[in-house]
This record gives structure tokens, sequence and C-alpha cells, in this order.
């Protein structure tokens, strides 16, 4: 009898095989289902309620996928994938969740039938490098400095969201947003504000910053509220007095020394106040909290100050505005000053906000989004985030193709063609990959509404003609249509980066044979002795 040999902990969830490799296919199968009637101008919304019982309602892939909470160790690949396509393109984060599942759809029946892994793997390579081949050869070059151009590619990504009635509009402003920016185009120098109340078109791009009034103290109401051609201070001091430790002691021999200790604390904080106006700052904003008594010294001197400022809108001020950010009033010195054409306190909805215009520098800019609920605004704001991604991508790479389906049926006519040409497993493995980017036309058609069986054979003819390249799905006609003409244009990176993360992740999938769950260690065992105190820490020997 040979011994037992125990490599894992007693429990350990080891599955391994043919099984392991179908179930993890149906789960990230599962998933793609999850949000499959979200893609296009015709999708439809989650409404997913978190513990805390938060709803959110939005059909961008990446925010679903985040919500659902999946723990299924392969599923969560999809999940992933749909990050980074967020994250690197901002647009395409359904499609590219939707083509990995179909992949593996199509690819199951080898799986069943014993083809290897690996022989799978080697087709997904191949067919991923056709695909990328095929799309940089069919890419269109447009002129970047051309506004209209960017605002074409904006409008598309905008068409799948909740607010495609307001395309045009948003479309404008995403546009002005980005080109408002310096050459590395930061987002965060991009700020979006939320207002509830109010209809959609009243949202505004300031084209310099804005952020909501701050807390303030007695005598704020006497402060002018607006400015032409102000000098602005943005400082990172406290101007209040500042109340004593709890354990603070000092210990004096008569009141008039308590009265010099007390004087001494009024002279610096009103030697701080007078550095700030001989300064010539019209304008104080500062990131920690200004008191009572400095908010009256401003008034009384036709002075605005705004304390408790956050540090992003702090920075995106500076950026805009010029200046430095001082953390000593002493280092207050005219150049250190930033400066605007024009500055009011305006009444937005229910809220304040403090609004500069005019920057110098203008390398910032405030969406202030306007809406019924705080819900219909967060997706807006999601709707937005996406389409100034796409025009950021879309100045940086001045390539792109047609989009509702029509570059993936011509990718598609590519594989297949190319099936033909060669023998072997190969043929049908790259002929099922060519099938399997036909799911994004299909599910256009299906959510909306759309007979998808007619429009793929139409499809499929058109593609086969010497000038149906940018043939794809019409939604407003309700049938095929050039694409390319119909401005419904997509950059070339958005696709690049859908066709990459979809193959890798399918090929990872594929991959795995075998999934070793952990349990869960027992918290009750005795306490262990740490690593190297074994030895010599016993009773001392008596020699």
């Amino acid at each position: 009898m040979q011994p037992q040999i125990v490599v894992l902990r007693e429990g350990t969830d080891t599955s391994q095989g043919k099984p392991q490799l179908l179930s993890n296919i149906s789960a990230c199968l599962l998933v793609a289902d999850s949000v499959r009637t979200t893609l296009g101008p015709r999708g439809m919304d989650k409404l997913l309620v978190n513990s805390q019982g938060t709803a959110t309602i939005s059909n961008d892939g990446a925010t679903i996928l985040q919500l659902l909470d999946i723990v299924h160790p392969a599923a969560k690949t999809l999940v992933d994938i749909a990050k980074s396509q967020d994250a690197e393109v901002g647009d395409g984060t359904t499609t590219v969740v939707l083509l990995t599942g179909e992949i593996l759809q199509q690819l199951r029946p080898f799986i069943e039938d014993g083809v290897h892994p690996r022989i799978i793997i080697k087709a997904l390579q191949l067919s991923s490098q056709l695909a990328i081949d095929k799309l940089k050869q069919l890419a269109r070059k447009v002129d970047i400095t051309d506004r209209s151009v960017l605002v074409k590619c904006a409008s598309t990504a905008l068409s799948s969201k909740l607010v495609s009635q307001q395309t045009d509009f948003f479309a404008k402003m995403s546009v002005d947003a980005v080109l408002s920016l310096d050459k590395l185009m930061p987002l965060d120098m991009i700020g979006i504000k939320q207002v509830p109340g109010g209809g959609l078109e009243e949202s505004f791009l300031v084209g310099g910053v804005a952020f909501k009034k701050t807390f303030s103290y007695a005598g704020f109401e006497m402060q002018p509220k607006s400015y032409k051609n102000c000098k602005i201070a943005l400082l990172n001091v406290e101007l209040e007095l500042k109340a004593e430790r709890d354990n603070a002691e000092i210990r004096v021999e008569n009141v008039t020394e308590y009265q010099k200790i007390v004087d001494a604390e009024w002279n610096i904080l009103y030697e701080q106040l007078r550095l700030i106006q001989e300064s010539g700052a019209q304008v104080v904003l500062s990131k920690l909290p200004i008191g009572d008594v400095a908010t009256q010294f401003f008034a009384d001197r036709d002075m605005f100050c705004a304390g408790r400022v956050t540090v992003e809108d702090l920075r995106r001020t500076q950026k805009a505005c010029g200046g430095a950010i001082a953390s000593s009033a002493r280092d207050l010195r005219p150049e250190c000053l930033g400066s605007a054409e024009y500055f009011e306190e305006r009444q937005v909805g229910a809220d304040r906000f403090n609004i500069f215009t005019g920057c110098p520098n203008a390398k910032s800019c405030t969406l202030i989004l306007r809406g019924g609920s705080k819900q219909f605004l967060d997706e807006t704001e999601r709707s937005l985030h996406d389409a100034i991604m796409i025009v950021r991508r879309a100045i940086q790479n001045d390539s792109v193709v047609a989009g509702g389906g029509a570059i993936e049926m011509e990718i598609s006519k590519c594989l297949r063609d190319y099936s033909r040409q060669i023998a072997g497993k190969q043929q049908a493995l790259i002929a099922a990959a060519a099938r399997a980017f036909e799911i994004i036309p299909r599910q256009l058609c299906d959510n909306a509404g759309l007979d998808s069986i007619n429009m793929l054979n139409k499809l499929r003819q058109k593609h086969h003609t010497d000038n149906g390249n940018w043939y794809g799905v019409n939604i407003e006609k309700g049938d095929i249509g050039n694409n390319m003409e119909a401005f419904v244009w997509e950059p070339v990176a958005n696709k690049l980066n859908v066709i990459t993360a979809a193959f890798e992740a399918a090929a990872l999938i594929l991959s795995v044979d075998e999934t070793v769950k952990n349990v869960k260690a027992d918290g009750g065992g005795p306490p262990q002795m740490p690593a190297g105190m074994g030895r010599g820490m016993g009773r001392p020997m008596m020699g």
C-alpha cells in the first residue's frame, strides 16, 4: 500500500478536463447574455440595485458588469476586458464582451468534439492577425482639424446612449471640451458637475472653471459677486483663529500676559490678511478654511473669498487661470496670481456656482449637467465620458471606419475567404471566427426589432460586391446602407482594441483546463509560533 500524499488543504475544490472548460465557456456566455440587449442605438437599459438599495440605470457594458458583482473566476475575464476597453478607448465595452462570447460560442462544438485547445488558440491568433491587417487596410484617413469630423465620431458614440435624443447638442459640447485642453488632453482637466432639475438642453460648457459655492461665514453676502479682469490668489493657508489643542497647557502669571498671547494670535492672522490684500488679489481661493474674521475683512475691502475648495477644483483653476498655489501668505507675489477676464457667482438650479471665464490659459473646462433625477444625471455623465474618450482617440489616431456592423461584416468576409484557401482543422476554426464577427450586426438588428436573418443575407450579398465595403445596418431607415456616407464613423483605435482584447480573452479562457479553489482557513486553530522563533525561545539553560 502506497501512503496517501496530501498536497492541497483538505476540502480544496479541484475541477479539470473538458467539463471544466465547457463550464467556463457557459459562464462567459451568461455574462455576454446579460449585456446583449444594450448594444446599439435601440439598445435597452438595465436597472441595477446594490445591497444598500442604490439604483443605477445604465446601458454601458463596463458599468453593468462592475455592478453585477460576478464571482465566477473565468467570467471575471470578461469584466476585466470591459474595464480595459473603457479605460483605453471609452466606448465599445458591450461590443468587446459580445464578440468574446460569440467566439467562444462558435468554438464550443470543436471542444465537445475533442479538438485540442492549443490548435484552437493557434487558429484564434491567426484570425486576430488577419482581422487587424484587414482593419488597417480599410482604415480611412480623415482631417482631424475639421471640427465636423470629430462631431460625427462623438455622435456615433452617443447614438446608443440614454441621451440619444440630444446627440447633436452633446456631441458639439464633447468636442468643445476636448479641444479646450492642451496636447496631452488630460481627462482630469475636464470637470463635470451635476445640478438636479431643469432639462438636458439647459446643460452648458464653461470654458474655464466652475465649482459649487463652498461653506461660507457671516459677511460673505457683503462681498462682490462679479469681477472683470480680476486677479486670483490660490492658497493652501488656513485663515482663521485656531482652537487650542485639548492637551495644550499655557501657564501665565497675570491677565496682561494672557492678553499678549491673544493679541499675538490676532496679529498673525491680520498680518496674513494684509499681505493677501497688498498682493492685489480680488478673488481669494483656499484649500483650507477661511474663517468669519477673514471673510468680513475681505468683504470690507471689496474682495471675494472661498475656503475649503477641493484640490481638483483648485488645480483646474490654476491650470486655466495661471498663477501658483501658495502655502504661505508671504509667498504671495504679483507673479503668483492667476487672472480671468470675468468672474461671477451664478445661480444654477438650486445651487450657486463660482464661475471663471475668459481664462488666459484655458486648458481646463467644466461641463454643468442639468436633468431630472440623480440616476439620469449619472448616466448622462457616463455617456459624455464615452463621447469625450472617443473624440480624444480620434484626435490621436486620425483614421476611422464605418460603424453599424459594416467593418465587422467586411472582416467576416475576409476571414471566410481565407479559410477556403487552406485545408485541415484550421479551415473550420477560422470560418467559425468569421461567423463570430456577424454577432454585432445581428444584435443591432435584434435590438431594433428588425429581421436579422434577412438583413444579414442582404449584407453578405452587398459585401461580396466591389463597392459594398461600408454597408452596415442603418437603424433609422430600418434597412442596410452605406454607413461611411451616412457619417456613422468610429475611430480605428476603438475597433483595434475590441478585436485584440476579444481574441486574447477567448484564447485565455480556452487555455484553462483546471480550476483550483482554496478553502478558507479555519480561524479557530491554535496560534502559530512566528517563523524563525522555534529554537532558543524556551526556558533558558542554566550553566
